[in-house]
């Protein structure tokens, strides 16, 4: 009964949503539209102060500018640092973190490090607001896997507004593993943070958010450019691809067919250097590639239509043109990462979650004072996420995962390594071998929601407990009610 059901309610769906969602069989597209006439801009890596512990400070201040997108004309905008994105952050395994996020906007916000492991009290969600005109101090130890991992706002019911209007950046982790790829950020080491967005005529953001999914952009900004280009200068370079689009999902490839190199999921490096020609990349989700130029070689990253309800369009993001003499780079290494896959003991305990149309989990939407899992601290599980409704993607705080399975398969190629976040395709079951952080907090809730910030605004989260282990029965699943304010837990000790 359970798959005539599953079959039955996606094909309802997209009878019914098709049209909203997609905008029918017409495919949104920009190809033909660009002339690939500004600079790609790279953002600044934010230098931190160093005190005399070794702790790397940094300051990341929440604000509001303009910021010219389409020639002539200035958008209203919100950044980091600055008018539009942040900074970029970088540090190194074993490296001590702090930060002073200052809110400078006119309303409460938050900063939440989304693929990071660390204490739930600083992992910036929706409980750990930041008033306007007040800071924030989280500080841990980076303690995993080299990745790229990024920062964005968390509020619960506002991050689709906050997110688009321009608050996110990049966090880089180094270890010793990835400096056998390209590392030199800028020149062979680039971040690419994909965004689509719907402009008014006077070159305004508009938050236009009627599809069944949010806000569906016709036109694609790149690190915050508006067509775009990049002059390459070394023989191989390693691209970061951030996906921090409010809904749409990018088909990612390159205009002449060219192979290239996916080196890294989102929570960290694959074993060894997969070769492919087009990889997908849902809200949240990250990869690295490494790709191969010659002189004077010209190219376009492109997405490329999948048909599919949040990845209906066909794209041009970033033309790529390779310089005269280019800078020899090393052969890849065959082996990539020392980490070991994630594997699950065969009594791990396994959850079951199901995803439907009304933008619950397991029935249910998000409260703030509920708590619907207790996992414990440093576990091992298998999560099982059913989807009965239309396309969403599961994301998991303070933890790792590998994809077991889709649909009792084994998952595409591109998707076999350390994530955080995944697709769940319409009608789908996939199941996922999922590595906790060791850090035990009973009083501070972890979220695993979907990553469609429509969605999860709109009640598609749900909260759980990391606690010490042997414990889980002996917590409540009510949060007292004085935690239910803006806690500002981490602020000046």
């Amino acid at each position: 009964m359970k798959t005539y059901t599953k079959l039955m309610i996606p094909l309802l769906v997209l009878l019914v949503f098709g049209l909203a969602g997609c905008g029918g069989d017409k495919i949104v597209t920009n190809v033909g539209k660009l002339h690939f006439e500004h600079p790609l801009k790279i953002p600044q890596l934010l230098k931190p102060t160093i005190s005399s512990d070794g702790t790397k400070h940094f300051q990341l201040t929440m604000q509001s500018g303009t910021t010219e997108f389409l020639p002539g004309k200035r958008a209203k905008t919100w950044g980091l640092n600055g008018s539009y994105l942040g900074p970029t952050i970088r540090v190194s395994r074993g490296d001590h973190v702090a930060f002073d996020v200052v809110n400078h906007l006119d309303v409460a916000s938050t900063l939440h490090w989304h693929g990071m492991k660390l204490p739930a009290v600083m992992d910036g969600g929706p409980h750990q607001m930041i008033e306007a005109g007040e800071t924030w101090s989280p500080h841990w130890t980076i303690d995993q896997p080299a990745a790229t991992t990024w920062y964005h706002p968390h509020v619960h019911g506002k991050t689709a507004q906050h997110v688009y209007r321009g608050l996110a950046g990049m966090f880089i982790i180094d270890d010793k593993d990835s400096k056998k790829l390209p590392s030199n950020y800028g020149v062979d080491d680039i971040p690419l943070i994909v965004q689509d967005k719907l402009f008014t005529k006077e070159g305004q953001l508009s938050e236009k958010d009627d599809t069944t999914y949010g806000t569906l952009g016709n036109e694609i900004l790149v690190n915050g450019t508006y067509d775009p280009f990049l002059k390459i200068t070394a023989s191989q370079v390693r691209f970061r691809l951030l996906n921090a689009s409010n809904a749409r999902a990018y088909n990612f490839g390159f205009t002449d067919g060219r192979s290239f190199k996916l080196v890294a999921n989102d929570a960290g490096l694959l074993q060894k250097p997969v070769t492919l020609k087009r990889f997908k990349l849902s809200p949240g989700e990250r990869a690295e590639i490494v790709v191969e130029f010659k002189p004077g070689e010209k190219t376009v990253l492109h997405s490329y239509n999948s048909g599919g309800e949040i990845d209906h369009g066909e794209f041009d993001l970033l033309k790529m043109d390779a310089a005269s003499k280019l800078t020899e780079s090393a052969p890849l290494a065959g082996q990539l990462s020392t980490v070991p896959p994630i594997e699950v003991p065969k009594n791990a305990k396994l959850r079951q979650f199901k995803m439907t149309m009304e933008s619950k989990i397991n029935d249910k939407k998000m409260v703030m004072d509920r708590i619907d899992e207790v996992v414990p601290a440093g576990a091992k599980e298998i999560w099982e996420i059913d989807n009965f409704g239309s396309s969403h993607n599961f994301h998991i705080h303070d933890a790792a995962f590998r994809v077991l399975d889709i649909n009792g398969q084994k998952p595409p190629e591109y998707e076999r390594g350390r994530k955080d976040t995944v697709l769940i395709p319409n009608g789908a079951t996939v199941r996922l071998a999922v590595e906790f952080a060791n850090y035990a907090d009973p009083n501070h809730p972890l979220m695993y929601h979907c990553h469609l910030l429509k969605h999860e605004d709109s009640g598609m989260m749900g909260q759980f407990l990391l606690v010490k282990p042997g414990t889980e029965s002996q917590v409540s699943k009510k949060l007292p009610k004085n935690d239910m304010e803006y806690e500002h837990n981490g602020h000046h000790e």
